[in-house]
């Protein structure tokens, strides 16, 4: 049972097995200390979006940054699909941002052109009619007056890809501890020293925290703010279908079973992951005058689920100031930032000359 290593992750998510997944392939060891199956796990809840449409909208270094990261996501599920032989039913053909309120449009495509002048013009959103959004899925009609299209945006299966990353990570030398809860930490000049609940003993030169919502309580043990929040999401599952839909938008989804996802909802209700009648009524009326033809279908279940939200609701990315060597990695997109996490977020962990400039994530931001 390996105890030491170069890394230790705290956190066996999507964030955390992305994480551990480049720098196991940077040549370092890692031991990754996972939570138990009662923890609030976004990864388990998540919508499984690879998405840049609408992200960053008030900051061009998010959506350059999440550019970059679904720009390499093909060749990234290739990889792990080699590596594992697991599909995560990546499609990757473009998404949708419908609308149904003229104003509501015409607002969103100013806030486009303003982000894509940011981004010296890399920003290939497009604008589709009442008309063109009706030619590309027949399913839209009702009260629809136009979508915006991303081309690179687009949707995999989350718990697929959960297991590919878990498989490679594994394959790769990944000592994996579930059912760990850390209570204490230590630095010297050997590096760091973690202790679990159940009394594991780890040591490692440098740590990452990719707790999720654990942050809040295991970033100060690092000298980190902790400052992420809860915030409820819910999701209506229909009964499963030939494919009747040929793109993602942001709230509505075929998955690659055939069940049709429907998730619109932000909920400020603390650590309360359970569904409600109220919201998954509303979820339903506005998908609805989206998708007519919907409201045929049989609901078979829904869930809720918490996303982990920064102040700003952007990524998270901080060396300690106080505990050297000590990293916190959280945002509410994990499985978008999958691809760069592994492969450009390590290069920031392990000190490199090319690495990526992050400053703009520091927790810095929140200092008033």
């Amino acid at each position: 049972m390996r105890t030491e290593a170069d890394f230790v992750v705290i956190g066996g998510g999507i964030v955390g097995l992305s994480v551990a997944h480049g720098l196991l392939g940077r040549g370092k060891s890692v031991i990754c200390l996972d939570g138990s199956d009662t923890d609030f796990r976004a990864s388990r809840g998540n919508f499984g979006l690879v998405w840049v449409q609408g992200k960053g909208i008030n900051a061009p270094h998010y959506a350059a940054w999440s550019q970059m990261a679904v720009r390499e996501y093909p060749e990234f599920v290739a990889n792990l699909t080699e590596d594992t032989g697991i599909e995560v039913s990546l499609q990757q053909t473009g998404g949708y941002e419908y609308f149904s309120d003229p104003e509501a449009m015409d607002e969103r495509l100013n806030q486009f052109k303003s982000l894509k002048k940011a981004l010296g013009g890399d920003y290939p959103v497009e604008v589709l009619s009442a008309e063109d959004i009706r030619k590309e899925e027949p399913m839209v009609d009702g009260e629809t007056v136009g979508a915006t299209f991303y081309p690179h945006d687009g949707h995999v299966n989350p718990l697929q890809l959960l297991q590919a990353l878990a498989e490679s990570c594994q394959k790769r030398g990944l000592a994996h501890y579930l059912g760990e809860r850390l209570t204490a930490v230590s630095q010297n000049g050997d590096g760091f020293h973690l202790q679990t609940e159940k009394g594991l003993e780890v040591s490692a030169a440098k740590v990452v925290l990719c707790a999720g919502l654990g942050a809040k309580v295991l970033g100060p043990m690092f000298g980190f703010k902790g400052l992420v929040r809860p915030q409820r999401g819910q999701v209506l599952v229909t009964e499963k279908l030939p494919p009747v839909i040929n793109r993602p938008s942001v709230t509505i989804r075929q998955v690659n079973e055939g069940a049709i996802q429907i998730g619109d909802s932000k909920e400020e209700v603390g650590f309360n992951d359970n569904e409600t009648q109220a919201q998954m009524a509303r979820i339903a009326s506005k998908a609805i005058k989206i998708m007519p033809k919907l409201a045929q279908l049989r609901l078979v279940r829904s869930w809720g689920a918490l996303r982990v939200m920064s102040p700003d609701g952007l990524p998270v990315y901080q060396h300690s100031k106080t505990m050297p060597g000590a990293f916190l990695v959280t945002c509410h997109s994990g499985i978008t930032l999958s691809a760069t996490h592994s492969r450009n977020l390590s290069r920031w962990l392990v000190g490199a000359e090319s690495a990526p400039d992050l400053s703009a994530f520091s927790e810095d931001r929140f200092n008033v």
